[in-house]
């Protein structure tokens, strides 16, 4: 069962703030794994417009578009389930985003889930 101490979630959690810090400007020290996702920002990018396309990317709010970059580039790698990942994805944003960010977020992830099945 996953809780506030799991160090997977406090891992994701940490990304995500890098992520969301990156969006700000250049960060020192960034963890390998946040590395591989700023390297792989475009096709993530193109993932996230195809499923949202009302929402231009620099139109979505900071912390959402860090969430939703984080978890498109968990369900490309494949190493977790990927309802894991959604559900993650929205825990995250429920604790970090605005009030509709975790059904936004849900329902990006929802329709990019959906194209990949």
């Amino acid at each position: 069962m996953k809780t506030a101490k799991d160090p997977r979630h406090i891992y994701r959690k940490q990304l995500v703030k890098y992520l969301f810090a990156k969006s700000f400007g250049n960060q020192t020290n960034v963890p390998k794994n946040v590395k591989k996702i700023l390297a792989l920002l475009p096709k993530i990018d193109e993932e996230i417009t195809k499923a949202a396309p009302t929402w231009p990317i620099d139109k979505i709010n900071k912390i959402d578009l860090a969430i939703l970059r984080f978890a498109v580039y968990e369900l490309m790698e494949k190493a977790v389930p990927q309802k894991v990942v959604i559900d993650e994805a929205v825990e995250i944003a429920k604790e970090y985003g605005s009030e509709s960010s975790s059904s936004f977020i849900n329902g990006v992830l929802g329709t990019i889930y959906e194209n990949k099945t």
